[in-house]
């Protein structure tokens, strides 16, 4: 079969070497894909906004499917319009994926449906919502509305940094239209893991876990990132805290989006969180997150072509999805100055001269017109390892990530240590 997979960043690649892996998938594009992909599929220069251009892409190149990677075409609408076309795709509805794109309409339906989350309140005006803050003690935290590429969330450690945090969503328009509201919560505590599980929005499966790290310096420091890394499972994790995962957030949320008509198809992406006072939903995500997929697609022993199909076809509790019990460390090589400014263009070597055992999945590099790899956005590469414990994995990691070299890059080095 040929599949079309939509985005560009290490998740997208990992996704197209996971499904490469089954001897059924013949080709699959990529749109618009990076250097990585281009070696083992066909790169479509197709933004992943222009919806008509990749409906035309997935009907004259007769794929099987479309999986879509990143959030941006989801909250779009663009399984909607495939849908409308008869072209069979793996994603949740522009609907559904309200559940990413507006943390007011996600907090509303956690409330409303009695999903454990924290206690919060959602703003349109600036002047509201500065009075609101006035009121409470820090940490504030303080969340755009819509999409804003895993940056729109700070955690203000006093009522003016919270201010401050208000008046550049609200005000100075950082995030654009996705600030035009916020949502305004108490601070948690706790342990921190991602949560995944796939749909057809009438069964569901069973969990895999991972762990990322959002600050772009060592030990949890400095600005907010796309993520600089991540590990699959959390060693805090259990059969029976998976269970609980699944009973009190995913499975009544899967419910809840149901009785919203917003019946929600694909990958449900939890961000939970284990305090004192129990389980407590962070967020939801509408896709796979970046950088887990790097860790959790290597630990995948089914056929994610085999997924794909049997969400999209309706017939997912017939499958048995298995996962293997190996951990895996992944760390992001990111250019030097993200998640602020950063050149692009810099030549990358030393791909070739890692371990067998150890995958890179590309995000933000091209080829030049000699062929050569080069950086082409803020996180360039993840590097991942599985190993019979996190503590191997992750040497493993280390061990080959020097080995990767371009002007001015950086990496975290507490990656899976904590």
């Amino acid at each position: 079969m040929k599949i079309l997979v939509i985005g560009s960043g290490a998740r997208e690649h990992a996704i197209v070497w996971k499904l490469l892996q089954d001897p059924c998938v013949e080709e699959i594009f990529v749109a618009p894909g990076n250097a990585g992909t281009a070696g083992i599929a066909s790169n479509l220069p197709i933004s992943i906004t222009d919806i008509p251009a990749l409906v035309n892409a997935a009907r004259q190149n007769k794929v099987a499917f479309t999986f879509v990677g990143p959030e941006i075409p989801l909250a779009a609408g663009i399984v909607d319009q495939f849908q409308f076309a008869g072209l069979p795709i793996f994603g949740p509805t522009r609907a559904a994926s309200r559940i990413e794109a507006s943390k007011v309409f996600s907090k509303d339906l956690m409330h409303k449906y009695k999903i454990p989350t924290a206690s919060s309140r959602a703003f349109s005006s600036f002047e509201a919502a500065s009075k609101y803050i006035n009121t409470l003690e820090a940490p504030i935290v303080i969340k755009a509305d819509g999409l804003a590429a895993g940056k729109g969330v700070v955690i203000a450690q006093t009522a003016e940094e919270a201010l401050m945090a208000l008046k550049s969503m609200m005000q100075d328009k950082e995030f654009g239209a996705s600030g035009e509201q916020v949502v305004i919560e108490e601070y948690l505590t706790g342990r921190e893991m991602s949560v995944f599980a796939f749909t057809d929005g009438y069964s569901i499966s069973s969990p895999v876990t991972a762990c990322d790290y959002k600050r772009v310096f060592d030990a949890n420091q400095g600005p907010n990132t796309g993520g600089m890394g991540s590990f699959s499972p959390p060693e805090f994790y259990n059969d029976e805290l998976g269970e609980r995962a699944m009973r009190e957030v995913m499975r009544p949320t899967i419910k809840a989006l149901d009785a919203e008509a917003s019946r929600y198809s694909g990958v449900l992406y939890g961000g939970l969180m284990l305090t004192p006072d129990g389980l407590k939903t962070i967020e939801f995500n509408c896709r796979l997150g970046d950088p887990e997929t790097q860790v959790i697609m290597p630990r995948l022993e089914t056929s994610l072509a085999d997924i794909s199909l049997a969400v999209i076809e309706r017939r997912l509790e017939k499958l048995n999805i298995k996962w293997s019990q190996e951990p895996c460390a992944g760390v992001v090589m990111a250019s030097g100055g993200y998640p602020g400014h950063y050149e692009t263009g810099l030549p990358v070597s030393g791909l070739g001269d890692l371990d067998k055992d150890v995958v890179v999945f590309h995000a933000g590099t091209k080829l030049d017109t000699n062929g050569d790899v080069v950086t082409a956005g803020g996180r360039v590469l993840t590097v991942a390892a599985k190993g019979e414990s996190l503590v191997q994995a992750r040497q493993k990691v280390y061990n080959n990530i020097s080995r990767i070299s371009f002007k001015g890059a950086h990496y975290r080095k507490d990656i899976a240590l904590y």
